[in-house]
Order: C-alpha cells, then sequence, then structure tokens
C-alpha cells in the first residue's frame, strides 16, 4: 500500500458540502479532488486554471467602493423609518 501524507485545511462548512455534493457527482471524494488538482498543478506547472482579476465598468466600481466605505464606517449608510420611506426615496431618483 502506498504511503500518504495528511493535508489539514480550513474551510467554511458550506463550501465544503458544496464541493463533496459536486465531486459526488463524479463519482469522487473531496481527498480525490484535491489530489487530482495537485497532480494536475504539478503536470502544468503552476494553477491548472487562468487567474484574472475582474474588470468591472466605472459604475460598478464606484458601486463596490461605495459599499467598501458604508460597510468601514467612512461615509454613513442611510436609514429608513418604513419601507415606503425607502420606495418614495427611490421612486424621486428616477
Amino acid at each position: 500500500m502506498a504511503k500518504t501524507a495528511n493535508i489539514n485545511i480550513r474551510i467554511d462548512p458550506e463550501t465544503k458540502a458544496g464541493a463533496e455534493q459536486l465531486f459526488a457527482k463524479f463519482g469522487i471524494t473531496l481527498t480525490d479532488a484535491v489530489n487530482i488538482f495537485l497532480r494536475q498543478s504539478l503536470m502544468v506547472g503552476g494553477l491548472p486554471f487562468e487567474m484574472k482579476q475582474p474588470n468591472y465598468n466605472a459604475e460598478t466600481e464606484a458601486a463596490m467602493q461605495e459599499a467598501r466605505d458604508i460597510a468601514s464606517g467612512k461615509i454613513p449608510a442611510k436609514s429608513y423609518a418604513s419601507a415606503r420611506e425607502l420606495f418614495q426615496e427611490l421612486d424621486h431618483e428616477c
């Protein structure tokens, strides 16, 4: 029997469960899939897929930056007393 080595990785439970379900459809385990990934990486001399930075248009980039600024507290988030108030503001923006 071949010798094996252990690799311990941390991954969120939802990703793990989704990957297990996906690979089960191919009849392989998560361990099998990781082995395939590592062997393919060795064969190609790097990651076995192309890595690219997403290229968003200016409007999307601005919206993402605004969301980051709101999340970090740099700019205050708007709040509304009711859903009706929110929808009234949205109607006036059009």
